[in-house]
């Protein structure tokens, strides 16, 4: 393996600044920022994870390592990757495997082992000393809310003692983080605007609540959108298949015809290919039929989870601790979707299961919002759309 000496000294740089001078990873991306140093693919700006990554990877004491994760079954996304498909390629996770278990590669040796230890002992008291540790979550969507311009991720954001201009503020905002230049090189990838949070937080929570209390409506909102009752779809299931079956018997007569000489190769073709392509065309609307009388069904079963999982909250809906609300709003949320002017919330409700242990006893209030009504809903992604205001400013 060839060891590329400018990369390793910039290696042995961030390793002395966290273990010698115990800085954080914060201050060894800002200075390797301000020195002008690239990342090993030649960007300019360095990422946080990216420095964490280097630090704790054993490769950099002389050996590195095989077999670090495992396979295991996928585990649900609280909201889906930026750029990717909602449905991954790969039906399954990857788990971190004991350092016992990890097979080592000898490899040239850049950091001094006991510099290495110093290093991970700053990491967790670096860890210990968060803010974001000591601080816990501080928003109620928090991880939840994205870009519908971009598809980056939405962050709370507080205001600054300089902006609130020395007033009492108890409120932040959710901003995009493509909006943060200094992610991209000094120029945002992204124009979407600011939210309030007890603005965005109360509409969604008010969406919530709605859905709570009329699970029904999910099932209406199905039947309005133009869908028809299960009785009906089964109905003309029975018509398109009969006359399928009528089309084949009428295949078989002309087969038979044929074969008999009593009409011309030049006229049979034609005449089969057109019957042909009308079976084809009835199957495909029999088909479409039964996917959506096996959507009615399971919608149905949504629903009656969803008056299950109802019932066991819907009284305590207006005094609902803060913790709670947010745990609710986690289950029942897929993600919340901010664009200029509308906020979507899409409700993972096929996903329902139960209520997690931690609500059922203990169900604070939510602060008033200024938005319009439901406009519009859908059911496969089920989302409604609300007006929002938002904000390039600190002031709303």
């Amino acid at each position: 393996m060839k060891l590329v000496i400018e990369q390793a000294q910039v290696v042995r740089q961030i390793f002395d600044w966290v273990g010698r001078e115990r800085v954080t990873i914060g201050e060894v991306c800002r200075r390797l920022n301000t020195d002008g140093h690239l990342t090993q693919t030649g960007k300019a700006v360095w990422d946080r994870s990216t420095v964490w990554g280097m630090l704790k990877n054993p490769a950099y004491i002389g050996f590195a390592a095989f077999g670090k994760t495992q396979v295991c079954s996928r585990r649900q996304r609280l909201r889906p990757i930026r750029g990717a498909s909602p449905q991954p390629r790969r039906d399954y996770s990857s788990n971190s495997v004991d350092i016992s278990e990890w097979i080592s590669v000898p490899v040239p040796k850049i950091v001094d082992e006991n510099l290495f230890a110093a290093v991970q002992e700053q990491l967790q008291e670096n860890q210990r000393r968060s803010r974001i540790g000591q601080r816990g979550a501080r928003y109620l969507l928090q991880g939840l809310v994205t870009c519908k311009l971009c598809g980056y991720t939405y962050y709370g954001k507080a205001i600054s003692n300089k902006s609130a201009k020395s007033k009492p503020r108890d409120y932040a905002y959710y901003r995009c983080i493509g909006t943060d230049a200094y992610r991209f090189g000094g120029n945002r990838v992204c124009s979407n605007t600011q939210v309030r949070t007890d603005t965005l937080e109360a509409a969604v929570w008010q969406e919530v609540c709605s859905l709570l209390k009329n699970p029904q409506r999910l099932y209406m909102e199905y039947q309005r959108r133009g869908q028809e009752p299960t009785s009906a779809v089964q109905e003309n299931i029975k018509t398109l298949e009969s006359q399928i079956a009528k089309l084949r018997r009428g295949i078989a007569r002309l087969i038979d015809s044929y074969a008999e000489g009593l009409i011309e190769k030049n006229e049979f073709e034609p005449r089969i290919h057109k019957i042909k392509e009308r079976v084809a065309i009835l199957e495909a609307q029999v088909k479409n039929l039964n996917d959506e009388a096996t959507l009615n069904r399971e919608l149905r079963l949504i629903i009656g989870r969803l008056e299950e999982f109802s019932s066991k909250v819907i009284n305590n809906l207006d005094s609902i601790e803060w913790n709670s609300q947010r745990e609710i709003i986690r289950l029942l949320v897929k993600r919340v979707e901010v664009d200029t002017e509308q906020v979507n919330v899409v409700f993972r409700v096929g996903e329902v299961s139960d209520v997690p242990k931690s609500e059922s006893e203990s169900l604070q209030d939510c602060r008033r919002g200024n938005h319009s009504p439901l406009r519009c809903t859908l059911f496969g992604e089920f989302w409604v759309g609300s007006c929002l205001e938002a904000s390039e400013d600190t002031e709303f």
